[in-house]
């Protein structure tokens, strides 16, 4: 009994002598360190937020100058963003006018300022007047030119920027069987 009693006190006497002693002014200090991380932590995230708030509402002024300046239409479409812009082409002509320039400018700068990674996909129409065939190689090539000049004047790369047309396809059709020559079909 008592070698136990012995082995017991060596024991608790050992586990004491192994205990940490914390003073209250080491505890305090620990305490204070651990605060002012929490506290740069809180700042730094202060900034972060910060940042991204001037950053939305310097797209969202964006959208609107090109919402209200070019009466372009933009809506979430599955987790996209689909811009309907208003760039109109002669009767049969395939060349990017003077006057859509603008438009293009500023959706590039849009897109290269909050959208760097984004994959454009250009769509071309044209209006019912003429084959079925010839309107959907018109599309195409509507299409191509503007996506030519997104990709030269924009600087948004090729890889980014496809084409697709779709002619004169009845459910794309801005105002239905409007046909040119003349200003009549320009809107399909």
């Amino acid at each position: 009994r008592r070698m136990l009693a012995l082995g017991a006190l060596g024991l608790a006497v050992g586990l004491s002598g192994c205990a940490a002693h914390v003073t209250r002014k080491d505890f305090e200090s620990e305490v204070a360190r651990i605060r002012d991380e929490m506290q740069t932590g809180d700042q730094r995230l202060a900034t972060r937020i910060d940042s991204t708030n001037a950053r939305l509402d310097s797209l969202e002024n964006a959208l609107q100058a090109l919402r209200s300046e070019y009466n372009v239409s933009i809506e979430r479409v599955k987790g996209q963003m689909k811009f309907d812009m208003p760039v109109h082409f002669d009767f049969g002509s395939a060349d990017l006018r003077e006057t859509d320039r603008p438009v293009l400018d500023r959706f590039a700068s849009v897109v290269k300022d909050y959208y760097p990674a984004a994959a454009i996909t250009v769509e071309g129409f044209a209006d019912p007047a003429g084959s079925r065939a010839f309107n959907l190689r018109l599309g195409e090539r509507r299409a191509e030119s503007v996506a030519s000049y997104l990709q030269s004047s924009g600087a948004l790369g090729d890889a980014r920027i496809k084409t697709v047309s779709y002619g004169e396809a009845t459910n794309r059709q801005v105002v239905a069987g409007a046909q040119g020559p003349g200003d009549e079909g320009m809107q399909n």
